[in-house]
């Protein structure tokens, strides 16, 4: 484990790893960074408050949303991703699913120590996954988790199971959400994740995509503050397909589970359970 004294500058990394990317070769039996790192760190409070606007969690409240360990383990993650041995493209790349583990309430002036480690990358039908894991601790306590996969989509010849579940039944309508098209951009602006697929569609267009589309994070951390998290609580969503911008979505949910959907078509799928106290 390395360990930083101070958050990666997301820009730089950005810059240097669209500059790796058409010299990357991804495959999914390929060599990968095996040594995490490590960060000391104390919440901003004003890009939290942002962070809390663009995504509909209520200002003010007590402790940090469920997802937001993301945001601060993210420059962490792109160090590793952006590096010369990561196999995979950091542009173009795309989040496809999250699990996330609260154990604790995360008070929003704490100190945590984050870590981020490449566990594993995996054959995917369109091309190859990497799981990327953060932890999050408060002094000697583990109290958040996640594991996230990200796809860098390439020709591939295989055609197995991806570990994905298969979409469940159409959960009941509960409201109707009109998305700005600069969502992405203010998201990014937030979370610090400017991938070009989330800002222009210019850019977006430049790896197939119609129009810019919204970062998974920011459609689950929405479905999470409607919805609502207890304080100990295990989280689960899949990105199945991607939400265009600006564009109208139906958020559903029932008994712990919720979608977000266009029509029928199911773009992002989860669930929300409570957890025993360890």
């Amino acid at each position: 484990m390395i360990i930083l004294d101070r958050a990666p500058s997301l820009g730089p990394l950005l810059a240097l790893g669209a500059l790796r990317s058409p010299l990357k070769k991804p495959d999914a039996d390929a060599p990968f960074p095996r040594t995490g790192l490590l960060l000391r760190l104390r919440p901003d409070l004003e890009r939290l408050a942002a962070y809390e606007r663009v995504c509909g969690f209520g200002p003010g409240d007590d402790g940090l949303p469920i997802t937001y360990p993301h945001v601060l383990g993210f420059p962490l993650a792109m160090r590793l991703m952006s590096a010369r041995e990561f196999p995979l493209p950091l542009l173009g790349l795309v989040h496809t699913s999250i699990e996330i583990a609260r154990y604790a309430e995360l008070p929003g002036d704490g100190t945590y120590d984050v870590s981020v480690h490449v566990e594993k990358l995996s054959p995917h039908r369109r091309g190859t996954e990497a799981t990327v894991v953060t932890g999050m601790r408060a002094g000697e306590d583990v109290v958040w988790e996640s594991r996230s996969t990200y796809l860098a989509r390439h020709r591939t010849r295989h055609f197995g199971e991806t570990g994905r579940t298969e979409p469940g039944t159409l959960l009941p309508l509960v409201e109707e959400w009109r998305i700005a098209g600069d969502v992405g951009r203010r998201y990014g602006a937030a979370s610090g994740d400017r991938n070009p697929i989330h800002l222009h569609p210019l850019t977006a267009r430049l790896f197939g995509f119609p129009r810019a589309i919204a970062h998974g994070m920011w459609t689950v951390a929405r479905c999470l503050a409607a919805h609502g998290v207890p304080t100990a609580a295990d989280v689960r969503a899949e990105f199945r397909a991607p939400v265009l911008l600006p564009g109208t979505v139906g958020y559903a949910a029932e008994n712990g589970r919720f979608q977000l959907r266009s029509g029928d078509r199911v773009q992002v799928e989860g669930s929300v359970r409570p957890r025993v106290a360890r």
